[in-house]
């Protein structure tokens, strides 16, 4: 029987050892993931969970919010910059998730290391005068450096790729997975989910209804003209006039434009879209528990069009995406935006093959 001080020692060094990742000189002899280490006493079974960008706007609330999910059993925080002190301020939340900070390249590895789902925010913000294309140079290099490492050190993980351009640099994950030959397209998911929050906000403001009684489903892709809202298709039925249409369609498309614009420099869409990513993982993460009837709309490699990447919904499961439902019926105002999406998301999608493959 160990004597109680070496006992409380023992605790100390584990507590210590998820605030405080060892320098990457020591990376080799310390595994932050050896036996116990993985889970705190009492913390919850559940899923390990990484966020890859944790440090930034999106990236500090993405993390509060899954550091309060009850399916989360670990909660993998992982930059290149401040992650000790965000793993520092998250960890003093009492719910059952354990977390651990990650600082750098060199702790990527252990970063990624037995994890079930691994979402992706990292990358610059867009600024104002700044369209999705002026990210595309250094975002699709960070997307594409994060995912050679999920090929490598967890390649079974659903992935959530949040990082903008989304339409470019979805394909570019997936290329990156062919590449490792790790690719399952079932497990790589494009998040929309703001899309789809700021339609049911904007409808159930117009409506008079509470935002969460309405769904509107959104296909097509996450930038401008490709966001399409199917406005005939909102739950509960409703009808709208022809200037309800346009304005709500385009409300819903400028809303990430009408934020960078509001921020004036300060930033772009961060809350809302680390509410809206956390939303759409804690749909994941029902999926892989085993939840039935959980459906969303999101950006997958897809046949619903002539294109090899479309958003629309999906019903999530044990494997990811279990089955990717059919647009349903569009009006004319819808096919005609359906066209006007088809042709940007095209220019995207092989933007971001291109990326890989030049």
């Amino acid at each position: 029987m160990e004597q109680g001080g070496d006992a409380a020692a023992r605790r100390m060094g584990r507590i210590a050892s998820h605030l405080r990742p060892p320098p990457a000189s020591q990376m080799e002899e310390v595994s932050l993931l050896r036996g116990s280490n993985c889970r705190a006493k009492g913390a919850a079974p559940g899923f390990k969970v990484a966020i890859l960008g944790a440090s930034g706007g999106i990236g500090q609330p993405l993390a509060l919010l899954m550091k309060m999910n009850p399916l989360v059993s670990l909660l993998h925080l992982y930059d290149v910059v401040n992650t000790p002190g965000v793993t520092a301020d998250i960890s003093h939340m009492n719910t059952g998730a354990v977390v651990r900070g990650f600082l750098g390249q060199p702790q990527l590895e252990n970063a990624l290391t037995g994890m079930d789902l691994v979402i992706i925010p990292a990358g610059i913000p867009r600024k104002p005068g700044m369209t999705r294309d002026d990210l595309f140079k250094i975002n699709a290099g960070i997307v594409r450096t994060l995912c050679e490492g999920v090929a490598k050190f967890c390649p079974k993980a659903i992935v959530n790729v949040i990082s903008n351009p989304v339409n470019s640099t979805v394909p570019i994950a997936a290329e990156v997975f062919k590449k490792a030959g790790t690719y399952d397209p079932k497990r790589l998911l494009g998040v929309t989910t703001l899309d789809v929050v700021r339609a049911n906000t904007f409808v159930g403001e117009v409506l008079g209804l509470d935002p969460r009684d309405v769904n509107v489903p959104v296909i097509g892709g996450h930038a401008g003209v490709t966001i399409l809202p199917l406005l005939s298709q909102v739950n509960p039925p409703c009808s709208f006039t022809s200037e309800e249409i346009s304005y709500l369609t385009t409300h819903i498309q400028n809303g990430g434009t009408e934020v960078v614009e509001a921020k004036a420099g300060a930033g772009s869409a961060t809350l809302s879209m680390a509410y809206a990513a956390a939303k759409f993982a804690d749909a994941c993460l029902r999926g892989l528990h085993g939840d039935a009837g959980v459906v969303e709309c999101s950006y997958v490699a897809s046949q619903v069009t002539e294109l090899p990447f479309f958003a629309s919904k999906v019903r999530l499961g044990r494997c990811g995406i279990e089955e990717i439902l059919s647009l349903g019926p569009l009006n004319e105002f819808e096919r005609a935006g359906l066209e006007k999406a088809k042709k940007e998301l095209a220019e995207s999608i092989q933007k971001g093959v291109a990326f890989i493959n030049k």
